[in-house]
């Protein structure tokens, strides 16, 4: 856990969070481990609160298990769960394609292109962090088009289930995402084709659910 540092004390709450969430889903922190407030507190900067705070709210997101009076730990990734979170999460992607196609803008289309070159890039590199942020970055310029804060709040919950297992399969030499997915997205977006569009975004998320089915961890 070295890479957790310190924070600004603003926001802490959010930013013990954002901390200890990207530490689990790097797999810096691993799955069945045990995770204690004063411990993070320390490495953090930060008093407990906060970090008891971020540990509820981890629990909720599935990403912490815990067991009154007892330990706080690490979730195992298993499949069913991204199963579950990939259906949920493709059909928030589904409805946000749908509601942001007639809105994108050249600028939109362009910082889709730019993602997709770098998420490229980056599967060919084996870079899995590069190449999961410019997943993210694509996708989320269909997200904030859409104008959708609930799709956003959905995706944005789920999402660290499924991006456990996709990392390990990257780290497995594997690679969990397609940029000719990708492309074929770009392409129906610029054409105005909603319909099309969505097809695709369906596909991607099939994918992800397939990624679950091929797994052996539950």
């Amino acid at each position: 856990m070295e890479a957790l540092r310190p924070l600004p004390r603003t926001l802490l709450r959010d930013r013990a969070y954002t901390a200890i969430r990207d530490a689990i889903v790097t797999g810096e922190i691993e799955p069945g481990a045990v995770v204690r407030d004063a411990e993070f507190a320390e490495r953090l900067g930060l008093s407990r609160a906060p970090v008891r705070e971020a540990f509820v709210r981890l629990v909720d997101e599935g990403l912490l298990e815990s067991k009154p009076q007892s330990y706080t730990r690490v979730t195992p990734v298993v499949a069913a769960d991204v199963r579950d979170a990939a259906a949920v999460v493709g059909a928030m992607h589904e409805l946000a394609t749908r509601a942001a196609v007639p809105r994108l803008r050249d600028a939109d289309l362009a910082g889709m292109r730019t993602a997709n070159d770098r998420f490229a890039a980056a599967v060919h590199a084996g870079d899995v962090d590069e190449a999961l942020r410019a997943d993210d970055e694509l996708h989320d310029v269909l997200v904030r088009a859409s104008g959708n804060r609930a799709a956003a709040a959905t995706v944005a919950r789920y999402t660290p289930l499924i991006r456990r297992l996709e990392r390990r399969r990257f780290g497995e030499g594997g690679s969990c995402r397609s940029a000719g997915l990708h492309e074929r997205l770009i392409e129906a977006c610029a054409a105005g084709d909603t319909e099309a569009a969505v097809r695709v975004t369906a596909d991607i998320w099939n994918t992800l659910a397939e990624l679950a089915d091929d797994d052996t961890t539950d």
